[in-house]
């Protein structure tokens, strides 16, 4: 980083701490292929219809959801639901039963819809290519 900005390494460092202590700066995050990778994930996006709390509206819902492990990401929407979470887990009986043990539980969440992500094309800004295999080519006809 301090050869491509053109600065010594102990001055990103310290730029870096700044940055986490700002909060401006919460972690780092590689994007991965998920056609490479060997362990098979589950991802589902959930919309959640919730009732706002009398004190605090959504966010102590929003808060409380965003805490579980199995959430990668929640977001105040609007339209026709209010909540967007992000989950995964290793199979979609884990997912199904997050949904109906944990997240459908939860006093205030009126329903859920989910939907499982079957591949992506585009993570996080970059384009997620297709690991091409000998048996994707068509057979060649004489």
């Amino acid at each position: 980083m301090a050869q491509v900005l053109g600065m010594r390494a102990a001055e990103v460092e310290a730029e870096l701490a700044r940055l986490r202590e700002d909060k401006v700066l919460l972690g780092w995050r590689p994007v991965l292929n998920p056609e490479h990778g060997e362990e098979c994930l589950v991802r589902a996006v959930i919309e959640v219809k919730i009732r706002p709390e009398r004190e605090g509206g959504f966010d102590k819902l929003a808060e409380r959801i965003s805490k579980f492990d199995r959430v990668e990401s929640c977001y105040l929407m609007s339209g026709g639901y209010d909540l967007l979470v992000f989950v995964q887990a290793d199979n979609l009986q884990r997912v199904a039963s997050f949904v109906f043990e944990k997240l459908a539980t939860i006093d205030g969440v009126i329903s859920t819809a989910t939907h499982f992500m079957l591949r992506p094309y585009k993570e996080q800004g970059f384009i997620i290519e297709p690991v091409e295999s000998e048996d994707a080519k068509p057979a060649i006809s004489p």
